[in-house]
């Protein structure tokens, strides 16, 4: 069975910064693309930042220049660095990924972790 697991929300001023980690586990023979969606109260889920098994990467105009995403393969975990943080930043941050496992390709969502960016 596979699991994506987050960690690394908080509650922090703005200003700073969180570092999000997302580990991806069981029975999986490849990850095609991963990445990180959020969801403020009262708003549709929106993409953050997501990184192809090819490096390319692909960012919200709102978080260009602050955030980074990045990927351990060994570890089949992806963070996201999230520096100069604002409030709007406030949300539930979703790990996802679409990946080859053992009963095929399919897309996966993580629990979600909350971000609080106080003012």
């Amino acid at each position: 069975q596979v699991q994506l697991v987050e960690s690394g929300g908080g509650l922090v001023q703005a200003g700073g910064s969180l570092r999000l980690s997302c580990a991806a586990s069981g029975s999986i023979f490849s990850i095609n693309l991963i990445g990180w969606y959020r969801q403020a109260p009262g708003k549709q889920r929106e993409l953050v930042a997501r990184l192809s098994n090819a490096g390319s990467t692909n960012y919200a105009d709102s978080v260009k220049g602050r955030f980074t995403i990045s990927r351990d393969n060994a570890k089949n975990t992806v963070y996201l660095q999230m520096n100069s943080l604002k409030p709007e930043d406030t949300a539930v941050y979703y790990c996802n990924a679409e990946l080859h496992a053992w009963n095929g390709v399919g897309n996966y969502w993580g629990q979600g972790t909350q971000v609080t960016v106080s003012s």
